[in-house]
């Protein structure tokens, strides 16, 4: 299976000025499959306060149909040929080469880590990282 790392934080302030990505950084992340590649979709707290939000971006710039729910806690796919397989927490250090997954969301349950470590060294980004996953 293919693996896409997208990362949503540290990309923009809340001025709308593009940052650079600091060393460590934490917040959501949300998995996606469609076929026969997984995405990774990291994002901040301060620009995603529920995992819906990460999904809704994601799927704005890919032009795939989708709906808030009532509450805006979740965003539904309506695609059959994309799914949110769940999403929870991370943190990634840079100078200590490390990443950790935990944690589950509310709306989409928990990430499926069957097999993640090992798709999340097949990332150039993150190879040659300790992978921690709960």
């Amino acid at each position: 299976m293919k693996v896409v790392l997208i990362d949503y934080s540290g990309i923009h302030d809340p001025g709308g000025e593009t940052t650079s990505p600091p060393d460590k950084k934490n917040g959501k992340f949300v998995q996606i499959r469609k076929s026969d590649t997984e995405y990774l979709v990291f994002s901040s707290k301060e620009l995603a306060p529920y995992h819906a939000h990460i999904v809704e971006h994601f799927c704005l710039e890919r032009g795939i149909r989708g709906a808030h729910d009532g509450e805006g806690k979740k965003f539904s796919i309506h695609d059959s040929g994309w799914a949110v397989v769940g999403g929870g927490k991370y943190e990634i250090d840079q100078e200590h080469r490390y990443i950790r997954l935990y944690d589950d969301s509310v709306a989409y349950g928990k990430f499926d880590s069957k097999g993640l470590k090992e798709k999340l060294h097949m990332i150039g980004e993150l190879r040659g990282f300790k992978v921690r996953i709960e």
